[in-house]
């Protein structure tokens, strides 16, 4: 039978979006060029449609438990949103306000991470934790070249000293500006950068040591503390005095508010600066980060640029340049919305339910935890080494994306490569009801993995690392 006498069905050109007649208009084109700009104008009806349509596919965000950004925002955020989304925050001397409320929302973190005099400290936002990186990397480097040119050393040689197991945007970091990356690996006895043996890593050219507050892969935190010991011993050996950057894209808006007597932050003499990202636990949807440092001396004068605003001068350092200022602006508006008292109950609604998920997966009787979602509410499991050669995670992660949930597996990071683990990202609206959702659909899942007759084929090419 003829695709043409199919009700006049000819078959989809992958190159073209057909219009459903529905919403096409007379007159209209009744397919769209995938590729190319169309040869006319389409109503704006139908545009949205289109588009509509296709970003369907992309699935339910509030299921996707492998990211770490917001995915929900309440109806007030929203207005903001839209009435402030044509204000670019590169341009301070044309939005004063945006960029004054820039400067309040870093200030109040550097009060947040108890630096010494807030008032003093330093900041910026950003596009995400990322760029943020970026920025407290770029200090390190440049404050490690000025000492070493003054004192009439060579400075062609930096290092960055970190954990194996960092987000990818340290890696580029060193490859972009030229620095040596020496990583510490993981293992079971350590499995985040601790101080052990950081002396065989630390030395004259070593620009600084990153610590993470919420490991990528894990969720875990490196003891800020304790690396500072290290350090200080080092110094006491060798005379080099070594600063830290603390990554915490994630910790750095939990633990202030769940733990608030660990000390990690500016309490510590020795971290120069703090990286977070307001679209994970800030709470805001995706397209801003923030960096401090602890005093302006921190950040070296010559990367900061002066520009005009209100009559007086606004310091700013970026990257970017032309970006997003409603996400600034829905920052600060999360921050009066909830003050202290509103993020301490919401980062502890995740954390309960983070516990909760993992206790319950424990139980289940084939994984065993790496760690039990107490650090920021991540968590991780691997798959008992005795339970069955029939499946692995990935098998189960494929059959939880058939239900709708994102729960990736993947290989740890070198040293402990040929172990795989599986991790849920708890964020504000994984309710306690959807919680149970997820782990009706997992024993139902395993249920039916445990009953195979025999292995599941397996495709090659697993991915090698993992960087969300």
């Amino acid at each position: 039978m003829s695709r043409s006498i199919l009700n006049g069905y000819t078959g989809s050109d992958p190159d073209r979006s057909e219009l459903n007649p529905l919403f096409a208009r007379p007159g209209e084109a009744h397919d769209l060029p995938k590729f190319r700009l169309p040869a006319s104008e389409a109503l704006p009806e139908t545009a949205y449609q289109v588009v509509h349509d296709e970003a369907m596919l992309d699935g339910n965000a509030r299921m996707n438990l492998a990211t770490f950004v917001s995915t929900w925002m309440d109806d007030h955020a929203g207005r903001l949103y839209l009435e402030a989304a044509d204000k670019n925050m590169i341009d301070k001397d044309e939005y004063p306000r945006t960029a004054e409320i820039e400067a309040r929302c870093w200030t109040m973190l550097a009060d947040l991470w108890h630096a010494p005099q807030p008032r003093r400290a330093i900041g910026t936002s950003t596009i995400g934790s990322s760029e943020a990186c970026m920025l407290g990397g770029l200090a390190l480097k440049r404050r490690w070249r000025n000492a070493r040119r003054a004192a009439g050393k060579p400075a062609d040689r930096p290092n960055l000293v970190m954990s194996s197991a960092v987000q990818v945007c340290w890696e580029k970091f060193c490859n972009y500006w030229d620095v040596e990356p020496r990583l510490v690996p993981i293992s079971e006895d350590h499995k985040v950068l601790d101080g052990y043996r950081l002396e065989d890593y630390v030395d004259e050219n070593t620009i600084g040591v990153v610590a993470i507050m919420g490991v990528t892969y894990t969720g875990m935190y490196e003891p800020v503390a304790k690396i500072a010991q290290a350090l200080d011993a080092i110094q006491e050996r060798t005379g080099l005095d070594v600063p830290i950057h603390v990554d915490a894209a994630s910790g750095g808006m939990i633990a202030p508010f769940v733990q608030a007597d660990l000390e990690w932050d500016f309490r510590i003499n020795r971290v120069a600066s703090i990286s977070t990202s307001g679209h994970k636990y800030g709470l805001v949807y995706p397209g801003v980060g923030w960096v401090v440092w602890r005093e302006e001396s921190a950040l070296p004068e010559e990367l900061i640029f002066e520009v005009s605003y209100l009559g007086g001068q606004m310091p700013t350092f970026a990257l970017n340049f032309s970006r997003p200022g409603a996400q600034v602006l829905l920052q600060y508006y999360m921050f009066l919305r909830l003050g202290f008292d509103g993020y301490r109950r919401v980062q502890s609604n995740s954390r309960d339910v983070a516990r909760y998920l993992a206790g319950e997966i424990a139980q289940m009787g084939p994984f065993e935890l790496w760690n039990d979602g107490s650090d920021i509410p991540v968590f991780a499991w691997r798959l008992r080494a005795d339970h069955t050669d029939r499946w692995n995670l990935y098998d189960l992660s494929d059959r939880l994306r058939m239900k709708g949930w994102l729960v990736p597996a993947y290989p740890m990071p070198d040293n402990l490569a040929d172990l795989t683990v599986q991790r849920i990202v708890v964020r504000n609206g994984l309710s306690r009801d959807l919680a149970d959702a997820l782990l009706e659909d997992m024993r139902a899942e395993v249920t039916y993995l445990d009953r195979l007759g025999g292995p599941l084929p397996h495709v090659e090419g697993r991915p090698a690392a993992f960087h969300h």
